[in-house]
Protein backbone atom coordinates (compact mmCIF):
# COMPACT_ATOMS: atom_id res chain seq x y z
CA UNK A 1 0.00 0.00 0.00
CA UNK A 2 1.02 3.59 -0.65
CA UNK A 3 0.56 6.30 1.94
CA UNK A 4 -0.10 9.99 1.51
CA UNK A 5 -1.32 12.92 3.59
CA UNK A 6 -2.64 16.40 2.89
CA UNK A 7 -3.95 19.20 5.08
CA UNK A 8 -5.41 22.56 4.11
CA UNK A 9 -6.69 25.50 6.10
CA UNK A 10 -9.93 27.39 5.77
CA UNK A 11 -10.44 28.86 2.29
CA UNK A 12 -10.04 32.50 3.28
CA UNK A 13 -6.56 34.01 3.21
CA UNK A 14 -4.62 34.59 6.40
CA UNK A 15 -6.18 31.76 8.42
CA UNK A 16 -3.78 29.49 10.28
CA UNK A 17 -4.27 25.79 9.55
CA UNK A 18 -4.54 24.25 13.00
CA UNK A 19 -4.69 20.68 11.64
CA UNK A 20 -1.72 18.41 11.02
CA UNK A 21 -1.51 15.18 9.04
CA UNK A 22 1.22 12.59 8.45
CA UNK A 23 1.62 9.50 6.28
CA UNK A 24 4.68 7.44 7.11
CA UNK A 25 5.47 3.92 5.94
CA UNK A 26 3.47 2.22 8.69
CA UNK A 27 1.57 5.10 10.35
CA UNK A 28 -1.07 7.56 9.21
CA UNK A 29 -2.44 10.16 11.61
CA UNK A 30 -4.35 13.42 11.91
CA UNK A 31 -4.44 15.89 14.78
CA UNK A 32 -6.91 18.78 14.90
CA UNK A 33 -5.62 21.67 16.96
CA UNK A 34 -8.53 23.24 18.84
CA UNK A 35 -8.12 26.99 18.58
CA UNK A 36 -11.22 27.80 20.59
CA UNK A 37 -9.16 27.71 23.78
CA UNK A 38 -5.55 28.01 24.79
CA UNK A 39 -2.68 29.04 22.54
CA UNK A 40 -0.54 27.52 19.80
CA UNK A 41 -3.09 24.90 18.71
CA UNK A 42 -1.40 24.47 15.33
CA UNK A 43 1.95 23.83 17.01
CA UNK A 44 0.55 21.29 19.46
CA UNK A 45 -1.17 19.26 16.73
CA UNK A 46 2.03 19.13 14.67
CA UNK A 47 4.11 18.34 17.75
CA UNK A 48 1.92 15.37 18.66
CA UNK A 49 2.22 13.86 15.19
CA UNK A 50 5.95 14.46 14.91
CA UNK A 51 6.49 12.55 18.16
CA UNK A 52 4.18 9.59 17.52
CA UNK A 53 5.82 6.30 18.52
CA UNK A 54 6.49 3.59 15.95
CA UNK A 55 4.63 1.06 18.12
CA UNK A 56 0.87 1.44 18.61
CA UNK A 57 -0.62 3.34 21.53
CA UNK A 58 -3.07 0.66 22.62
CA UNK A 59 -4.43 1.90 25.94
CA UNK A 60 -5.38 5.12 27.71
CA UNK A 61 -2.53 4.54 30.17
CA UNK A 62 -0.02 4.27 27.31
CA UNK A 63 -1.39 7.45 25.74
CA UNK A 64 -1.08 9.20 29.09
CA UNK A 65 2.48 7.93 29.57
CA UNK A 66 3.50 9.01 26.07
CA UNK A 67 2.16 12.52 26.60
CA UNK A 68 3.96 12.56 29.93
CA UNK A 69 7.21 11.79 28.10
CA UNK A 70 6.91 14.49 25.44
CA UNK A 71 4.98 17.45 26.86
CA UNK A 72 7.71 19.26 28.77
CA UNK A 73 9.92 20.36 25.86
CA UNK A 74 6.85 21.68 24.02
CA UNK A 75 5.56 23.48 27.10
CA UNK A 76 8.87 25.14 27.89
CA UNK A 77 9.30 26.50 24.36
CA UNK A 78 5.73 27.77 24.17
CA UNK A 79 6.09 29.38 27.59
CA UNK A 80 9.04 31.39 26.29
CA UNK A 81 7.14 32.37 23.15
CA UNK A 82 4.08 33.39 25.18
CA UNK A 83 6.29 35.63 27.29
CA UNK A 84 7.36 37.40 24.11
CA UNK A 85 3.71 37.95 23.18
CA UNK A 86 2.95 39.65 26.48
CA UNK A 87 1.31 39.11 29.84
CA UNK A 88 -2.21 38.32 28.64
CA UNK A 89 -0.96 35.62 26.28
CA UNK A 90 1.25 34.15 28.96
CA UNK A 91 -1.64 34.06 31.43
CA UNK A 92 -3.83 32.38 28.84
CA UNK A 93 -1.18 29.74 28.17
CA UNK A 94 -0.68 29.09 31.88
CA UNK A 95 -4.44 28.84 32.41
CA UNK A 96 -5.42 26.86 29.33
CA UNK A 97 -2.37 25.36 27.59
CA UNK A 98 -2.89 23.94 24.09
CA UNK A 99 -5.58 21.54 22.88
CA UNK A 100 -5.84 18.99 20.06
CA UNK A 101 -7.54 15.76 18.98
CA UNK A 102 -5.60 12.74 17.75
CA UNK A 103 -6.39 9.77 15.53
CA UNK A 104 -3.70 7.37 14.33
CA UNK A 105 -3.53 4.04 12.50
CA UNK A 106 -0.56 1.66 12.68
CA UNK A 107 -0.06 -1.02 10.04
CA UNK A 108 0.58 -4.28 11.90
CA UNK A 109 0.56 -6.47 8.78
CA UNK A 110 -0.84 -6.43 5.26
CA UNK A 111 -4.22 -7.42 6.68
CA UNK A 112 -4.40 -5.86 10.14
CA UNK A 113 -4.33 -2.23 11.23
CA UNK A 114 -4.68 -0.89 14.77
CA UNK A 115 -6.31 2.49 15.31
CA UNK A 116 -6.58 4.76 18.34
CA UNK A 117 -8.65 7.90 18.65
CA UNK A 118 -9.08 10.73 21.10
CA UNK A 119 -11.62 13.34 20.08
CA UNK A 120 -13.63 13.73 16.89
CA UNK A 121 -10.97 13.02 14.28
CA UNK A 122 -11.87 9.66 12.72
CA UNK A 123 -10.26 6.54 11.24
CA UNK A 124 -12.01 4.75 8.35
CA UNK A 125 -11.75 1.45 6.48
CA UNK A 126 -13.52 1.10 3.14
CA UNK A 127 -13.63 -2.11 1.13
CA UNK A 128 -14.27 -1.81 -2.61
CA UNK A 129 -15.50 -5.41 -2.86
CA UNK A 130 -17.97 -5.46 0.02
CA UNK A 131 -18.83 -1.73 -0.27
CA UNK A 132 -18.72 -1.54 3.53
CA UNK A 133 -17.39 1.42 5.52
CA UNK A 134 -16.07 0.95 9.07
CA UNK A 135 -15.01 3.80 11.30
CA UNK A 136 -13.67 4.61 14.76
CA UNK A 137 -16.41 7.04 15.77
CA UNK A 138 -19.78 6.62 17.47
CA UNK A 139 -22.96 8.01 15.92
CA UNK A 140 -23.07 10.90 13.48
CA UNK A 141 -25.00 12.95 16.05
CA UNK A 142 -21.94 12.74 18.33
CA UNK A 143 -20.26 15.40 16.19
CA UNK A 144 -22.56 17.89 17.90
CA UNK A 145 -20.97 17.13 21.26
CA UNK A 146 -17.83 18.84 22.55
CA UNK A 147 -14.91 16.55 21.67
CA UNK A 148 -12.41 15.13 24.08
CA UNK A 149 -9.11 17.00 23.71
CA UNK A 150 -5.49 16.33 24.63
CA UNK A 151 -3.99 19.24 26.57
CA UNK A 152 -0.28 19.93 26.85
CA UNK A 153 -0.46 20.55 30.58
CA UNK A 154 -3.60 19.00 32.05
CA UNK A 155 -4.39 15.45 33.07
CA UNK A 156 -5.77 13.24 30.30
CA UNK A 157 -9.45 12.32 30.54
CA UNK A 158 -8.93 8.64 29.89
CA UNK A 159 -12.57 7.95 29.09
CA UNK A 160 -11.98 9.80 25.80
CA UNK A 161 -9.62 7.08 24.55
CA UNK A 162 -10.82 4.53 21.99
CA UNK A 163 -9.02 1.85 20.02
CA UNK A 164 -9.78 -0.96 17.62
CA UNK A 165 -8.56 -2.90 14.61
CA UNK A 166 -9.43 -3.03 10.93
CA UNK A 167 -9.10 -6.38 9.16
CA UNK A 168 -8.32 -5.69 5.51
CA UNK A 169 -7.68 -7.35 2.18
CA UNK A 170 -6.42 -6.26 -1.24
CA UNK A 171 -9.65 -4.33 -1.86
CA UNK A 172 -9.27 -2.13 1.24
CA UNK A 173 -8.22 1.44 1.85
CA UNK A 174 -7.58 2.96 5.28
CA UNK A 175 -7.79 6.68 5.94
CA UNK A 176 -8.04 9.22 8.75
CA UNK A 177 -9.61 12.68 8.69
CA UNK A 178 -10.31 15.67 10.89
CA UNK A 179 -13.87 16.28 12.03
CA UNK A 180 -15.52 18.28 9.23
CA UNK A 181 -14.37 15.85 6.55
CA UNK A 182 -15.19 12.88 8.80
CA UNK A 183 -18.76 14.12 9.24
CA UNK A 184 -19.11 14.50 5.47
CA UNK A 185 -17.83 10.95 4.80
CA UNK A 186 -20.06 9.35 7.43
CA UNK A 187 -23.06 11.39 6.36
CA UNK A 188 -22.75 10.51 2.69
CA UNK A 189 -22.33 6.82 3.46
CA UNK A 190 -25.41 6.81 5.65
CA UNK A 191 -27.47 8.73 3.10
CA UNK A 192 -26.33 6.31 0.39
CA UNK A 193 -27.47 3.45 2.66
CA UNK A 194 -30.45 5.24 4.17
CA UNK A 195 -32.49 2.09 4.82
CA UNK A 196 -29.84 0.97 7.32
CA UNK A 197 -29.24 4.40 8.87
CA UNK A 198 -32.67 6.05 8.76
CA UNK A 199 -33.00 6.30 12.54
CA UNK A 200 -29.42 7.48 13.08
CA UNK A 201 -29.84 10.21 10.46
CA UNK A 202 -33.19 11.21 11.92
CA UNK A 203 -31.66 11.55 15.39
CA UNK A 204 -28.84 13.71 14.05
CA UNK A 205 -31.15 15.83 11.90
CA UNK A 206 -33.45 16.43 14.87
CA UNK A 207 -30.76 18.30 16.81
CA UNK A 208 -31.22 21.38 14.58
CA UNK A 209 -27.48 22.05 14.67
CA UNK A 210 -25.24 23.23 11.84
CA UNK A 211 -24.53 19.56 11.10
CA UNK A 212 -28.23 18.80 10.71
CA UNK A 213 -28.33 21.32 7.86
CA UNK A 214 -25.69 19.35 5.96
CA UNK A 215 -27.72 16.17 6.45
CA UNK A 216 -30.82 17.81 4.98
CA UNK A 217 -28.85 18.93 1.93
CA UNK A 218 -27.36 15.46 1.45
CA UNK A 219 -30.74 13.75 1.77
CA UNK A 220 -32.10 16.03 -0.95
CA UNK A 221 -29.62 14.62 -3.49
CA UNK A 222 -31.53 12.27 -5.78
CA UNK A 223 -28.83 9.57 -5.97
CA UNK A 224 -25.71 9.34 -3.80
CA UNK A 225 -23.07 7.01 -5.25
CA UNK A 226 -20.79 6.80 -2.24
CA UNK A 227 -17.83 5.09 -3.87
CA UNK A 228 -17.86 7.27 -6.98
CA UNK A 229 -18.82 10.57 -5.39
CA UNK A 230 -16.93 10.35 -2.09
CA UNK A 231 -14.24 7.67 -1.87
CA UNK A 232 -12.85 7.92 -5.40
CA UNK A 233 -12.71 11.71 -5.27
CA UNK A 234 -10.72 11.59 -2.04
CA UNK A 235 -8.36 8.94 -3.39
CA UNK A 236 -7.84 10.81 -6.65
CA UNK A 237 -7.21 14.17 -5.01
CA UNK A 238 -5.09 13.30 -1.98
CA UNK A 239 -1.83 13.43 -3.93
CA UNK A 240 -2.75 16.75 -5.55
CA UNK A 241 -3.26 19.54 -2.98
CA UNK A 242 -4.76 21.93 -5.54
CA UNK A 243 -7.35 19.36 -6.59
CA UNK A 244 -8.06 18.49 -2.96
CA UNK A 245 -8.68 22.16 -2.20
CA UNK A 246 -10.96 22.52 -5.23
CA UNK A 247 -12.91 19.44 -4.18
CA UNK A 248 -13.41 20.78 -0.64
CA UNK A 249 -14.44 24.21 -1.95
CA UNK A 250 -17.02 22.53 -4.17
CA UNK A 251 -18.46 20.70 -1.13
CA UNK A 252 -18.64 23.99 0.79
CA UNK A 253 -20.53 25.65 -2.06
CA UNK A 254 -22.98 22.74 -2.20
CA UNK A 255 -23.64 23.01 1.56
CA UNK A 256 -22.35 19.51 2.31
CA UNK A 257 -19.42 20.23 4.61
CA UNK A 258 -18.62 22.56 7.49
CA UNK A 259 -16.28 25.53 7.11
CA UNK A 260 -13.08 24.34 8.81
CA UNK A 261 -9.56 23.05 8.31
CA UNK A 262 -9.45 19.76 6.40
CA UNK A 263 -6.96 16.93 6.79
CA UNK A 264 -6.71 13.51 5.19
CA UNK A 265 -4.09 10.76 5.45
CA UNK A 266 -4.45 7.46 3.67
CA UNK A 267 -3.10 3.97 3.07
CA UNK A 268 -4.29 2.98 -0.42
Amino acid sequence: MKSFATSIGKPEQGCINEDAAIAWENIIAVSDGAGGGGLFAERWSAYLLNHLPATPICSADKLDAWIGDIWEAYYNQCEEDAKQLGGLSLDKFYDEGSFATLVAVWRLSNSEYLWMGFGDSVAFHYNYRTKQLEHSFGFISDFDKAPYLINCKDELLKEGFHKGTFSTDSDSIIFVTSDALAHYVMMMYEVANIDRFKQELYDAESTYSKNSNFIRVAKAIKVVEFEKDVINKLVNSIGHPTNFRRHIQSLIRKGLIAYDDYSLAMFY
